[in-house]
């Protein structure tokens, strides 16, 4: 996994967990490019997020191909949502040792409410995008993301 440009940004340390900074002009389109790309994956619905701010889309995995592990998703069959009307910043499920190299490589950082009752431990905010190349990166977290979801090998591409 190729590390991030640049310093982290900076994020609300609590509920809503927002980016505050490095958000590029051109965010929202290549948020837009994000979703609509991933809206091809295999036995996925797009949807209003059920867990984040309005404007938000989720990313839902049809419930007869999800593994049945409550922990690879952020709440009932959501694996990932894109904050498209805020701060387009994402919220995934990634699995060790994913999780720890993306957060290693400065694309993530827990959630401050990761392992807390209806929480998974394994979510993270995925920083917005600032340019093309990370839309890449952002691509392949979401769907090794996706990958946990149906319970298969979630390594990321990226």
């Amino acid at each position: 996994m190729p590390v991030r440009a640049g310093v982290r940004p900076r994020t609300i340390p609590c509920a809503p967990h927002s980016q505050i900074d490095q958000i590029v002009p051109e965010a929202r389109a290549l948020a837009t490019g994000l979703v609509e790309r991933l809206a091809t994956l295999g036995h996925v619905k797009l949807g209003h997020s059920l867990r984040a701010p309005p404007g938000s889309v989720g990313f839902y995995l049809d419930p007869a191909m999800g593994c049945g592990r409550s922990e690879a998703f952020l709440l009932g069959d959501e694996f990932a949502h894109v904050h498209l009307g805020d701060d387009c910043s994402l919220h995934v499920i990634l699995p060790e040792p994913l999780r720890g190299a993306a957060i290693a490589a400065g694309w993530a950082e827990p959630h401050p409410l990761a392992g807390q009752p209806t929480v998974s431990p394994d979510t993270v905010m995925l920083y917005a995008p600032r340019d093309a190349g990370e839309v890449d990166v952002l691509a392949a977290l979401v769907e090794a993301s996706w990958a946990n979801a149906r319970g298969l090998n979630a390594q990321a591409a990226g």
